[in-house]
Order: structure tokens, then C-alpha cells, then sequence
């Protein structure tokens, strides 16, 4: 009898806790309000660099975002009160777990539950309505090492990886808004095998005449397309946009019927 109480009090909490996850996640793109966006930086290899950067962090370093954004919303025809608000919040001593290796379902969900009841224990959001935690792991530049970022639409949350370097901090704000996106159900538009952003959805200007080369990264795609074969890393929002099929993904666009 004990244990069915049990299971019943768990089931009622999952069943509160999935609503709840639910009811953000919609909120989180009817665009009414502004959105919060909370940056919380973590030394991600424990170096120097990364510490002495980390205490230099100011807010206005991820001003851009909120400029880009906006921009975006103009140019979709959402009001003016549709845009981001980040904030950033204190240092965390501890990493997000990591996700796994292998991308099979049940290790993805078992990591999913994992990252978000780390987010719970160390991050909790105080005040109403949906916020997003951006968990920003810093590095060391000069141990050229590349490190993936990933993020939930569930939980509203990210875990990002960028350089502790002055000198890419645009091209970190540009990442940080790729992982932002994915929590409000922005799909990546590229090919995983060799990082090319797929046609027509990835690609700055596919209507362009001739395709090649792309003045423009779409933000989904992360890459501006010279030709078939190669493609660069946009430097900063100045050449990024937020595609149509992007735009229709975060509610900036009504979703075609047949989706």
C-alpha cells in the first residue's frame, strides 16, 4: 500500500512538473513580454585564462544579443516589446553534466532529466514568468580545444561553450544565441557530418542570384556559405539573420498550415 502512495505521489509531481515545463515553454514564445535570459558563467577548464576572464564579465558584453533580437522582431513585425532581457547572474563553481556520447534515446533522456534537475538544484528562477538559464562554460583560447553546446526546449535551458578571449566575444554571442533559440524550439539547419548549413533553411540568402557566395549566416545554419564545399564562422550579428523557417520555429512567423 505504502509503495502504490509512493508511486501515485510521483506520477502527481511528474504530471505538475510536465505541465508546468509545458505552460513555459509556450510562454516562452508568445512574445507579450520580454523574455529573461540568464547567463550564468562557469571557469570551464578550470584555468587562468578563463578565471581572469570570467571577473571581468560586465553585462554589457551580451548587450548585443538584445540588439539582435529586437532587430529581428522589427523586421518579422512583432511589437517592439517582443525582445530579450539578459541578465547576468553570479558564477558557478560546478559544470552541467555533460551530454552523452552516444545520442541514443534513452541516454538522452536519462542525461535530459539529469541537466535539468542540475539547473533545479543550482539555478533556481525567482520571479514570474518563463526565463531562460544559459549555463556559459568558458575556455582557455589558447588550448584550441572545441567543445560542443547543447540545449533544452524543455526547462529552458543551455549549457554553452565559448572562449575566454575579448577578442571573440562577438563570435561568443553569436553561439550563445544559437543555444538561446534552441531553447524556444529553433531546430539546427545543418549537416552534423561536415557542419554545412543545408539548403534552402540554412542559408542566409537562398534566394540569392548566384547562391555563392552567401553574405549572410542564417543563425540556425552558423555558417556563412561560400560555395557547395566551404563555409566560415560569421565574426558577429552583423552577419547573422534569423531565417523564415526560424522565424516560423520561435513564433516571430505563424507555422504553415501543413506543419
Amino acid at each position: 500500500m505504502f509503495k502504490f502512495i509512493r508511486i501515485f505521489i510521483l506520477l502527481c509531481i511528474l504530471a505538475v512538473v510536465s505541465f508546468s515545463s509545458y505552460r513555459a515553454r509556450v510562454e516562452s514564445v508568445e512574445w507579450k513580454y520580454t523574455l529573461l535570459v540568464n547567463i550564468y558563467p562557469i571557469n570551464g577548464d578550470a584555468s587562468p585564462a578563463a578565471e581572469d576572464y570570467i571577473r571581468t564579465l560586465r553585462v554589457e558584453e551580451f548587450k548585443p544579443i538584445e540588439d539582435f533580437m529586437r532587430k529581428a522582431a522589427d523586421q518579422y513585425g512583432k511589437a517592439s516589446s517582443a525582445g530579450v532581457e539578459v541578465r547576468l547572474q553570479p558564477r558557478l563553481q560546478e559544470a552541467p553534466p555533460a551530454p552523452p556520447e552516444e545520442l541514443s534515446g534513452l541516454k538522452v533522456m536519462w542525461w535530459s532529466l539529469k541537466f535539468r534537475w542540475w539547473a533545479y538544484r543550482h539555478a533556481k528562477v525567482i520571479g514570474p514568468g518563463p526565463q531562460v538559464r544559459l549555463f556559459v562554460q568558458y575556455f582557455d583560447p589558447h588550448k584550441n580545444r572545441s567543445h560542443s553546446s547543447t540545449a533544452l526546449q524543455q526547462g529552458l535551458i543551455g549549457s554553452v561553450n565559448v572562449f575566454a578571449s575579448k577578442e571573440m566575444s562577438a563570435k561568443n554571442n553569436v553561439i550563445i544565441t544559437h543555444e538561446f533559440l534552441h531553447t524556444l524550439g529553433a531546430t539546427d539547419k545543418y549537416d552534423r557530418s561536415n557542419d554545412m548549413p543545408s539548403f534552402p533553411d540554412g542559408y542566409g540568402e537562398p534566394q540569392r542570384s548566384p547562391l555563392f557566395p552567401q553574405r549572410y549566416a542564417e543563425i540556425m545554419g552558423g555558417r556563412i556559405v561560400l560555395s557547395s564545399s566551404d563555409a566560415v564562422m560569421p565574426i558577429d550579428f552583423r552577419q547573422v539573420l534569423i531565417g523564415t523557417k526560424t522565424a516560423q520555429e520561435i513564433n516571430f512567423l505563424p507555422k504553415p498550415k501543413s506543419d
